[in-house]
């Protein structure tokens, strides 16, 4: 086979993102000007790594990033005018821990199941990589069993597309990037910060509801876990 692992990002991945978005809208509501500075803080966050990347690349020093969750709760903090450490127990609390028992009721994407099982009995290792804390959305959704290996970008220390966790999940996993398949279902975070890496990538959903299936620039775009089942087993 042209891959000799199968990783996979989560949210919006795994399942339609619509089905947690639904289940969220009273919490959204209770606390929208925390959502609000958390989705902006992670912006900006992205967009540190980029500078960060651009002058690494022009052969300039860069100092080390903030540990991930202190300058996230930084961020946010100084948007709320709220004391660092209130908010960074409140992001555990609220975002990270709570939004996980929503997924005890979220379906699947069809043949997602099917697919996992196939490429498992193939002997192909699966992992998973997530910009959010991934282990207990999998046991709620009851296919944590398939992952032999789960990593969190934020506990990496940087969110994706930046190459830190892609080349470390190709670390854990003990092989070169080009022998990784991707899963995704963003081309600006998933599919960029795998392909930059030397990875292939797969996209699900977005930009493919013309055809079935097909490849473009590199990438695999498909609409059924089926289809992805067939690219990578054929």
């Amino acid at each position: 086979m042209r891959f000799s692992a199968i990783a996979f990002d989560l949210d919006g991945t795994l399942y339609p993102n619509y089905r947690l978005n639904i289940r969220i809208i009273p919490f959204l509501l209770r606390h929208w000007p925390l959502m609000i500075a958390f989705g902006r803080a992670r912006g900006r966050i992205r967009r540190e790594q980029e500078e960060a990347l651009k002058q690494k690349a022009a052969g300039n020093r860069v100092l080390p990033p903030a540990p991930f969750y202190e300058r996230q709760a930084e961020l946010v903090a100084a948007m709320l005018n709220r004391p660092s450490g209130e908010i960074k127990a409140a992001i555990e609390d609220k975002i990270y821990r709570a939004w996980a028992e929503y997924f005890r009721k979220i379906r699947l994407f069809p043949h997602v199941r099917e697919c996992l099982e196939a490429f498992h009995n193939r002997g192909l290792p699966l992992a998973l990589l997530s910009d959010f804390p991934p282990d207990i959305k999998l046991r709620n959704l009851g296919i944590m069993d398939f992952f032999s290996l789960t990593l969190c970008s934020e506990e990496l220390g940087a969110l994706k597309p930046d190459p830190l966790p892609f080349m470390e999940l190709a670390r854990r996993l003990n092989l070169p990037p080009e022998k990784i398949l991707y899963v995704g279902n963003s081309l600006s975070y998933d599919a960029e910060g795998a392909l930059r890496t030397g990875m292939q990538a797969a996209l699900v959903g977005s930009a493919v509801w013309k055809k079935p299936s097909f490849t473009r620039d590199g990438l695999f775009c498909f609409k059924s876990y089926r289809q992805l089942q067939s690219y990578v087993l054929r």
